[in-house]
């Protein structure tokens, strides 16, 4: 059992007067950025994949997680589909920005797998009441293998179809794995994000990150390696959270398809009849965009499973309060997302009038899953998370948000937001800028002698901490 780390003060955290031990090459930034110029230069944060329209056709581009850790380059086995979606769509913007992908690795080592699936078709749970998720299940496939699955009805942000990916596992275990890759609310960041997602891009996933960090099989140290996964992919530009179709963006020239809550509301309707009986722990986790995403859609997955552990795994995804994250922001992604639909019903202060609120989404998750164990992994002063909450400064005129500023929201959001009910939430700040973990740098992570995957591992079984310099 991992133990409890010293919690640093506010001013630790501003001034970052404590080391990264995690060996991850993070820059350093210092308090003194005080800088309010108008965001308008892209963070290193995850760049669009564009599917090839050939049938089929693999590529080997960067791949959907930001990080600047250097690990070793790996393999994967070969993968299956069912059917093929060759379908693209692009976007068109006015103004260009400029991001940066960094893509990094993690070693592994090379076994095989040859045991058939569990999937299972039923569509009730344990408690024998009947499933409102009661679809078809998904298809068979070898275990070990990553395969795609086409959703037709399903849309990405510019109006092509997308799926999901599901690789079965030994363990009775489930990861439902919700992908990065920024966000869509103005020109400036849809430059930046992806608006479709099929075969090109999934075979890029394979090759790439599907198979490094917490997606790692072969890793001894990994606490899920033999679990099954759902990876959910991202292209709506919502963080996994809207409900609009049709949307207006100044400066794009086509209407967007804001519908990222209503795939995955598709996508459950097979995957909970897929593992409901078979799965005995189910893990909802994210990076990013993905992070976001893990935590608007907890209630609903938490509530498909039922008698049983369903973890939260938010990394990089932090829901800051209204001091940090700007109502006037907020009120635009509401708007513009429709996060209103979307957002639980029950939970009243989530809809304040200014546009605020949003973080009382944790106060609610935590309340309603108090027997549940939900964290969140952090940089103090995450450069991409920085770049976007920067839009909201000076009353939405925008603004370069500081280290010092970012770090603060942390801290405020761990003792005002994540402190109760008490052994609930556990959080996992980390020195440094660096944007992501789980996939990048999972089993080289440390802060304070505590790694990573070691606190995940511990969160999994049932004790939530809070980790910092």
């Amino acid at each position: 059992m991992i133990r409890t780390a010293s919690l640093v003060s506010t001013a630790c955290f501003a001034l970052l007067a404590c080391q990264d031990p995690g060996g991850a090459a993070t820059e350093t930034e210092m308090a003194s950025d005080t800088s309010t110029t108008t965001s308008t230069g892209g963070p290193t944060t995850d760049a669009p994949t564009t599917d090839a329209p050939t049938t089929g056709t693999s590529t080997t581009g960067t791949v959907d997680s930001t990080s600047t850790s250097a690990d070793t380059t790996t393999t994967t086995g070969p993968t299956t589909t069912e059917g093929v979606d060759t379908t693209t769509s692009t976007s068109t913007t006015d103004t260009t920005t400029e991001g940066v992908d960094t893509t990094s690795t993690t070693s592994t080592t090379s076994t095989t797998s040859t045991s058939t699936t569990g999937d299972t078709d039923t569509d009730t749970s344990t408690t024998g009441e009947p499933s409102p998720w009661n679809g078809e299940p998904l298809p068979d496939a070898p275990v070990g293998e990553w395969q795609w699955v086409p959703f037709p009805d399903s849309q990405c942000r510019g109006g092509s179809s997308t799926g999901l990916a599901v690789r079965y596992g030994s363990g009775s275990g489930l990861v439902v794995y919700f992908q990065s890759g920024g966000a869509c609310f103005n020109a400036a960041t849809c430059n930046q994000n992806g608006a479709s997602f099929g075969m090109a891009s999934y075979d890029n996933f394979v090759q790439n990150s599907g198979s490094k960090g917490i997606f790692d099989k072969d890793q001894a140290d990994n606490p899920v390696g033999d679990w099954s996964f759902v990876f959910v992919p991202y292209c709506t530009g919502d963080v996994h959270a809207g409900a609009q179709p049709d949307a207006e963006v100044p400066g794009i020239a086509q209407p967007q398809q804001f519908v990222g809550y209503d795939n995955v509301t598709a996508y459950l309707n097979r995957v909970v009849p897929t593992f409901l009986d078979s799965a005995d722990q189910v893990l909802v986790a994210g990076e990013s965009a993905g992070g976001f995403g893990s935590a608007f859609n907890y209630d609903r997955i938490a509530d498909a499973f039922p008698d049983r552990p369903v973890t939260l795994l938010d990394d990089s995804g932090p829901v800051m309060s209204d001091e940090y994250l700007a109502p006037c922001l907020q009120q635009h992604w509401r708007d513009l997302w429709n996060l209103d639909e979307t957002l639980p019903a029950d939970c009243t202060d989530c809809f304040n009038p200014d546009g605020g609120g949003l973080a009382n989404v944790l106060h609610y998750l935590g309340d309603k899953h108090h027997d549940q164990r939900l964290g969140i992994v952090s940089s103090l002063q995450d450069e991409s998370i920085r770049y976007f909450f920067g839009f909201g400064l000076n009353d939405c005129a925008g603004g370069q948000m500081s280290g010092m500023m970012f770090a603060d929201g942390l801290v405020d959001l761990r003792d005002d937001f994540l402190s109760e009910p008490p052994g609930t939430w556990g959080s996992f700040y980390l020195s440094g800028t660096q944007h992501t973990w789980l996939t990048p740098s999972f089993y080289t992570a440390e802060t304070d002698g505590v790694l990573l995957r070691e606190w995940v591992a511990d969160l999994l079984a049932g004790t939530a901490t809070d980790v910092a310099p």
